[in-house]
Order: structure tokens, then C-alpha cells, then sequence
């Protein structure tokens, strides 16, 4: 992969459609349109009408717009066209061979544009992260938070932390390094409580319940029980289409079931598991392993008992009733006395809500949605301030508040240590951006102090 090539691609998805977008950057995208359209380059972000040719041919190819964008004040920073052509199979694949015939043109690789941005100061790496997940956001949520990461929301916490912390090291570094200036005494004790309160606002920020992450992979609700407990029936009612197996037979689901819902403009995984139970053969026992597997990495766990067993919970069930589930009453149409759904289950003093439903009759269904809505519309509500979206991210932070606590014990003691303890943790964050250079550290020694003067 090399920056000195130009590249080309279809920027629009796959398929017939009204329009197709086919994007070229580098050196020779702008000589590449003058080849295929035999007239000069239009003036930057102007759209003009242009019939394409095939250079060696004379074939026509078609009639679209095009575009032209000067580096640097492109998305990739280099000189790029766009073409806006028919969207017909046809008509996409004659430009995009043509183009492949020009010398020094090369199709993009996967995600190329987006790197030659980042090599070119034009995005950093959570802007990139951020352009990716509204490519593929499927809720408003996801879009919300894709918009926000890729404004630079991250990208201007982050820096401001790794700006913090690389304002303080250059007064360590400069007391380290420049020990018979005029330089303050103890300087990492006077720093200390500011580096420690950089860390106190990593810390928090971490601590986000996962909110970040779970918008973009999707909220995980597993649904548990014994076997004919209704699971499959509740799913594929919550689903609003027939996703599962329904059968009276026992352990007609063997494997883990799952359906992608948008919940109040939330992501989220809703998944079917084997029923609960000690199984003869091999396969059930594996569907019951990757059950209790599925339901340990939920984030909301919905528990199934049948009404005829209430208010008697199985003990194979009693072990996942906590904060993270709710205790769902299936079947409830088989009951006639609504009134024992008021009576408290027998699972000691666990403080579990329970909710009636009968996915068959459609009794309660609309009030376990409502239900399921406000829990996941509370846990993954967006706020103000920028999330945590990706596991890279949080890894480095941690990593850096490891850095920091070390710090707290060396300053004072040791400057050598408590200045690598605060590098190493400008490292970390720098990471997350994809800056992990000393220049910003220079620029501030110079900058902020009058040294051999």
C-alpha cells in the first residue's frame, strides 16, 4: 500500500441503483478525469456535466457528474474526484475497468481512504473508529454516537488529558534534565495532585457501565428456562416473526437463536438458549453449556417460568435471578386467578420484578416490552459528555491509570521513575489517537520555559 498511488473505488453500496459514487485519490486523479472526459479539471467543489470516454477505446461510457477537491482540503488530503454516475452494473464496471487500465491507478484497498486521511492529519484514529460505526449504525443511538465520536468528541478529551499530562512532564523533564537552571524545587511534588486528578477523570470516565460499547455492538438479552418454558415462543413474539422452532417436544432448541431489534432507537441482541435441564446426549449438552454461557455475558437475563409452577421457582433457575434479570411469568393464560401473579416467588430476599406474560395470547407482551425499553433506554442512554466505545480504548486508559498510580508513589522519591511513569502514560492515551510522538513534549519544553538564557 503506497501513498504515491492513486486510488479508485466505488464509494457507493453495491448493486442497481439511482446513483453510484465512484471516488479516486492521489497524485493522478485529477489527470485520470482530464483522460476519461477530455476536458479540463472543473473548479473545485463545483459539480459540472461530463460524458466519459474510454481513453483507448472512444467507447462512451456514460454521463455524470463529477467532482473535484485540491489537497490538502479533501477527506483524504490528497487531490480527489468523484463521479456521479448511473448506478447500473454496467455502466459502474466499464469506469471502473477503464480507470484500472490508467497507469499509476490502482483499486483501493479496504479502508485506504480512510488511512490516507489518517496519514494525513486529516482524521485521527477515534474519528476513523467513529466514520466506521455510522457507516454500519442500524439504530438512531448508534448514529447519535457515531456523529459525536467522529466529530472529534473522544479525540478533544483525550488530547486534552494527554495535553495535561504533557504540560507536567516537560516541567519534570526540565528538572531532570537542566538540574543547575533556575528551576522550582520539588517539582514533582507540585505536581503531583494535578497529574493525580487527571487520573481521577480517566477513572471516571471508564467507569461508564460499558454504555459505549454496548451501543455499538448492541444490548444482550438472553432469555433463560427450562425446557418448554416458552422461550422460543416468547422470542419469536418480541421478534414480531417466526425466528424459532416452536414445539410441545422438549429440547427442540439445541443451539443459541439470535435476533438484532431496535428498541426505542437502541441496538439490540435478543437470544434464544437451549432449555435448562441435565441432557442425555452430547448435542443438548452443548446447547446447555453455550446457554449458560450466553446468559453469564448478558447484560439483561429474561427468566422464564411457566405459570402453572408459580409462585415455585426450579432450582436450575433460582441461580440467575438478580439485578441483571427479570423474572418473567410465561403461560399466563393458563391461569385463571390473576391475582397469584402478586405472590411473592419463593427465591429468598432477592428483590426481583416479575412480569405475567403469554407471548401465545399476546396477555402482557405489551407491557414486557415497555418494560425491557425503559431498562435499556436507562443503561444506554447517551449523555452530554463523550463514552467509551471501543475495548482498544479502555485497555489504554486503564494501562494509563496504572501509570499514574505509579507516579503517586515515585514522586518525590525517584524523578527519573516518576517522569518515565508520566511518559508512559501519555503513551497510553496517545494510542487511542494515534499519537505517540515526543514532538508535542519538545514544543512545550521550549515553549514554556526560558532555558539557557
Amino acid at each position: 500500500m503506497s501513498n504515491s498511488d492513486t486510488i479508485f473505488a466505488l464509494s457507493s453500496g453495491p448493486g442497481t441503483a439511482g446513483v453510484a459514487v465512484i471516488r479516486l485519490s492521489g497524485p493522478r486523479a485529477h489527470a485520470a478525469l482530464v483522460d476519461i472526459s477530455g476536458k479540463p479539471v472543473p473548479e473545485p467543489r463545483q459539480a459540472v456535466l461530463r460524458t466519459l470516454y474510454d481513453p483507448i477505446t472512444r467507447e462512451r461510457l456514460d454521463s455524470a457528474l463529477v467532482l473535484a477537491f485540491e489537497g490538502p482540503a479533501s477527506f483524504t488530503g490528497e487531490d480527489v474526484v468523484e463521479i456521479h454516475a448511473h448506478g447500473g452494473r454496467a455502466v459502474v464496471e466499464g469506469i471502473l475497468q477503464t480507470l484500472s487500465n490508467q497507469e499509476g491507478l490502482r483499486p483501493a484497498e479496504a479502508g485506504e481512504y480512510s488511512r490516507r486521511a489518517f496519514d494525513n492529519n486529516k482524521l485521527d484514529l477515534t474519528e476513523a473508529e467513529g466514520l466506521n460505526d455510522l457507516i454500519h449504525a442500524q439504530t438512531a443511538a448508534q448514529r447519535q454516537l457515531a456523529l459525536k465520536q467522529m466529530d472529534g468528541s473522544l479525540r478533544e478529551l483525550y488530547d486534552g488529558w494527554r495535553g495535561d499530562l504533557l504540560a507536567h512532564l516537560a516541567h519534570l523533564e526540565a528538572d531532570i534534565d537542566f538540574p543547575d537552571e533556575d528551576m522550582p524545587e520539588g517539582v514533582a511534588t507540585a505536581v503531583l495532585p494535578k497529574i493525580l486528578r487527571v487520573g481521577e477523570s480517566i477513572t471516571q470516565h471508564i467507569a461508564d457501565g460499558d454504555r459505549g460499547r454496548m451501543l455499538r455492538r448492541g444490548f444482550r438479552i438472553t432469555i433463560l428456562g427450562e425446557p418448554n418454558a416458552g422461550k422460543s415462543t416468547l422470542l419469536n413474539a418480541l421478534a414480531r416473526e417466526d425466528v424459532a422452532i416452536v414445539s410441545d417436544e422438549a429440547g427442540t432448541t439445541r443451539d443459541v437463536i439470535e435476533v438484532q431489534l431496535d428498541l426505542g432507537g437502541f441496538p439490540v441482541r435478543l437470544i434464544d438458549t437451549a432449555g435448562i435441564r441435565e441432557g442425555d446426549g452430547a448435542v443438548e449438552q452443548e446447547g446447555v453449556r453455550r446457554a449458560l454461557t450466553r446468559a453469564e455475558e448478558a447484560d439483561l437475563r429474561l427468566v422464564l417460568v411457566r405459570a402453572d409452577d408459580w409462585p415455585t421457582v426450579p432450582d436450575s433457575m433460582q441461580q440467575w435471578l438478580n439485578r441483571g434479570s427479570l423474572l418473567v411469568i410465561s403461560q399466563a393464560d393458563r391461569v385463571s386467578d390473576p391475582s397469584m401473579f402478586h405472590v411473592k416467588h419463593n427465591v429468598g430476599a432477592s428483590d426481583i420484578e416479575s412480569v405475567p406474560v403469554s407471548a401465545k395470547s399476546g396477555i402482557g407482551l405489551d407491557g414486557l416490552i415497555t418494560h425491557i425499553e425503559n431498562i435499556v433506554a436507562e443503561k444506554m442512554a447517551l449523555s452530554d459528555a463523550p463514552v467509551l466505545t471501543r475495548l482498544r480504548h479502555r485497555t489504554a486508559l486503564e494501562e494509563a491509570v496504572d501509570h499514574i498510580g505509579r507516579f503517586e508513589q515515585n514522586a518525590g522519591f525517584d524523578a527519573v521513575l516518576a517522569a518515565e511513569d508520566v511518559r508512559m502514560a501519555v503513551r497510553a492515551i496517545g494510542r487511542i489517537t494515534g499519537r505517540v510522538g515526543v514532538e508535542d513534549m519538545l514544543d512545550i519544553v521550549f515553549s514554556d520555559f526560558c532555558i539557557g538564557k
